[in-house]
């Protein structure tokens, strides 16, 4: 004797309903046949995406292959010498300066969207000088960051070589591309969101803090993935204001010397194949940080996402 469905309140019997939009593969199969250019598209994105996934896979697979054998204990060392080869004072220089960069690029960032998108008019002619701007400052090659902050932080200001030249550096480097993806982050949110806030009586400032940037924060996060890899992948632009590798012998401060990890990566190959498998090393480490930031501002950015 089948057994009586017993519904709360609230619920619907699903049992009769039949998903229309649930095709079988032979389904999917007649439709692509029957047009042909529809067929070879998917099939191109199907290539596309298995050749995008297998070069990713590659890329790692063979830079862990390579690197791996030369991680030793010695390479995390606190302090540099010749007979260690130590990465660690290097990959904390690498983390100050990503925090420093991307605290400053993206307040500055987050706060030029919000006055672009919520405040200025989209014909306001600030507005336009801006955005140009920001597109002209995203093309520009990161050398010639490098020798701008050469000249401005270790030069005029008299800093010398010093992180916080090279994190001041790397921030306007990503600057534009935090605005401008945080921008579009925020003209995603519907104008919905802002009409119902303001409805029910709260101020602008409210409306942006509390409704929009929550919205948007998906979007936000994006942006500063792509600022902070750049940041983490960038050498020349830190050479000119950070310092080199080998005279450096220990993690160093905002005002001291120091080089990245990329930049000690860059030093350790251009001293030739005697050092070539610490470099592979260094690869790896760099591989894992990307690997485990992402990771982390996706983790936050899910955390931060409201449901609407």
């Amino acid at each position: 004797m089948a057994k009586q469905l017993v519904l709360k309140e609230g619920e619907v019997d699903t049992r009769g309903i039949v998903p229309i939009n649930r095709q079988s593969f032979k389904d999917k199969l007649r439709a692509y046949l029957r047009k042909p250019c529809s067929f070879a598209g998917f099939l191109l994105v199907m290539l596309a995406s298995l050749v995008t996934v297998a070069l990713v896979l590659w890329i790692l697979v063979y830079v862990l292959k390579q690197g791996i054998p030369y991680l030793k204990p010695k390479m995390f060392a606190w302090r540099w010498s010749y007979d260690n080869m130590s990465m660690l004072p290097s990959l904390i220089n690498t983390l100050v300066i990503s925090l420093i960069s991307l605290a400053v690029a993206g307040i500055v960032g987050v706060f030029a969207a919000i006055f672009m998108v919520e405040y200025a008019k989209s014909t306001n002619i600030f507005v336009k000088i801006v955005r140009v701007a920001a597109e002209t400052l995203s093309g520009i090659p990161s050398i010639v960051y490098g020798i701008f902050g050469m000249m401005f932080f270790v030069e005029l200001l008299g800093w010398g070589y010093t992180l916080l030249g090279g994190a001041l550096t790397m921030a306007m480097m990503i600057l534009p591309l935090t605005m401008r993806t945080t921008e579009e982050a925020l003209l995603a949110v519907p104008d919905s969101f802002r009409e119902g806030s303001y409805a029910l009586g709260a101020g602008k400032l409210r409306t942006i803090f509390v409704i929009i940037l929550p919205a948007a924060i998906p979007g936000i996060v994006s942006g500063v993935i792509l600022g902070l890899g750049r940041v983490v992948g960038e050498t020349m632009a830190l050479v000119y204001t950070a310092g080199s590798a080998f005279n450096v012998r220990y993690a160093a401060g905002p005002m001291g010397q120091g080089c990245t990890l990329t930049v000690y990566m860059y030093s350790l190959i251009t001293e030739g194949n005697k050092y070539a498998g610490e470099a592979w090393a260094v690869a790896v480490v760099l591989v894992v940080l990307v690997v485990l930031i992402n990771g982390a501002a996706e983790f936050v950015g899910n955390k931060l996402k409201k449901e609407y």
